[in-house]
């Protein structure tokens, strides 16, 4: 595909790394010099100095031959001039903005991304988006990663496997005979930092972090078969009331009766109108980083610790500190990506970075074939997609057993007429099956292949 990218920042440059190591024609705009100097450096993309919503910069980097947009500069009226200007001069057919104001995406504006008014194919609301990451976290206590597929039917759940964990040292077929109606697949495991899809005779040790798809309503069984017996959080204490703290505290308002919230806010007039906007959450003016606002806000008996500030060193810190003061557990989001590799070192239990949010919910939409959710792991060492069976593609007809699926992707489940089937064997994927796999990096084209029309089909 011809793709271009207005924004080199973090997510920019994220997305430009992953489509152009899939051999995308990339075109990167921005209107740092030094920005788009590290792409060119680093990438095998083209890049751009200059605004992505002018149209002589378009132009230069491609516009009436490409396929695709994808603006996600820091600017909302940026992205969606850019959009506009891709549609009514080069007839981009895919159009995509990241589009962060709220303002824009209230419901009763809905109408205003259609295509008779500013024709953006598929918007993207990373405070959204994170923000509903947030609360699956919260619902799933001991996942380190939840995801959502089938109409909310089916979840990938990344689970640690402590000591105490009952499935260490099992070979996983024989964890499927003394659980045969649990419906859980082991897709993908994270050994010592490298990323593989385990045989049915591998067993999981201590340290592993297990990938396990299984259908919604099972999960919490399958977190108990794990080990992992923690309760839901009800007493959580947020830091940071910016759109996502914001956004996390109103919903738990909402879906939570039991819990019980307190937030805090550096900035004193956003303090005040956060404290304006929610009902039962008690908002703190402070840092932090304050042992004694901490402390004043019950850190100590608090079961979670959410920051969700701007700044990646007061989320670290202020989840440390929570911990050493009493706290049972946290959760911070981590914007800069060299920042992860050291969050389980120093004590942070569960992180979300924006970025992988942002470039999974992307990819989604680059995805060629019946592709209908894609989800980036381990900053794109696989992914988990799901997808439409059609009647040409190579997985309809033979039993699973025959398959030749190529080497690096795992079938974790499928979705048929609103029920969750676990593969086995003696299985057939029918046209219109839903498919959710685990694909390692190297095999994603693969996949993407499997659920192409073919020509043959015309």
């Amino acid at each position: 595909m011809r793709i271009i990218i207005c924004g080199a920042g973090q997510v920019g440059y994220g997305i430009a790394e992953r489509l152009a190591a899939e051999k995308n024609d990339i075109s990167i705009i921005d209107t740092s010099p030094e920005l788009i100097q590290a792409v060119r450096d680093s990438l095998d993309v083209r890049g751009f100095v200059g605004h992505g919503s002018h149209p002589d910069v378009l132009e230069k980097a491609g516009a009436q031959q490409a396929d695709m947009i994808i603006a996600v500069t820091l600017y909302d009226e940026v992205n969606i001039v850019a959009c506009e200007v891709a549609h009514a001069l080069f007839n981009v057919p895919m159009k995509v903005a990241r589009i962060r104001s709220q303002s824009y995406l209230q419901p009763h504006y809905q109408d205003l991304f259609s295509r008779d008014h500013l024709p953006i194919d598929v918007i993207i609301s990373p405070e959204l988006e994170v923000g509903e990451m947030v609360l699956r976290r919260i619902a799933l206590p001991g996942a380190t990663d939840v995801v959502r597929f089938a109409d909310n039917k089916i979840a990938m759940v990344a689970i640690e496997c402590l000591e105490d964990c009952p499935v260490i040292n099992t070979p996983l077929a024989q964890l499927s005979e003394l659980f045969p109606d649990l419906p859980a697949t082991v897709v993908g495991v994270s050994r010592n930092g490298k990323l593989f899809i385990p045989r049915s005779a591998d067993q999981l040790i201590t340290g592993d972090l297990a990938y396990v798809v299984a259908a919604k309503d099972q999960v919490r069984r399958t977190l108990g078969l794990f080990g992992h017996e923690e309760q839901e959080a009800t007493r959580i204490v947020i830091a940071g009331g910016g759109n996502i703290g914001l956004f996390v505290a109103k919903t738990i308002e909402q879906r939570q009766n039991r819990s019980k919230v307190k937030m805090i806010e550096h900035g004193r007039e956003r303090a005040v109108a956060i404290a304006d906007a929610l009902r039962r959450t008690v908002v703190l003016n402070g840092s932090a980083l304050d042992q004694k606002l901490l402390l004043e806000a019950d850190i100590q008996e608090a079961d979670l610790m959410i920051a969700l500030t701007n700044n990646d060193q007061v989320n670290i810190l202020s989840s440390v500190m929570a911990k050493r003061l009493g706290c049972k557990s946290n959760l911070a989001l981590i914007n800069n990506p060299t920042y992860l590799d050291i969050t389980k070192s120093v004590g942070i239990d569960a992180t979300v970075n924006p970025g992988t949010v942002t470039v999974s919910r992307i990819l989604q939409h680059v995805r060629r074939g019946r592709i209908r959710a894609v989800h980036s792991i381990q900053r794109g060492a696989a992914e988990i997609i799901e997808a439409e069976a059609l009647e040409t593609s190579p997985l309809v007809g033979p039993f699973l057993r025959e398959l030749d699926l190529p080497d690096g992707m795992r079938i974790g489940a499928i979705y048929r007429d609103g029920e969750v089937i676990k593969p086995s064997g003696s299985l057939r994927i029918k046209p219109k099956d839903r498919v959710v796999i685990f694909a390692l990096a190297h095999a994603v084209k693969q996949v993407e292949q499997m659920f192409r029309v073919s020509l043959e089909f015309f």
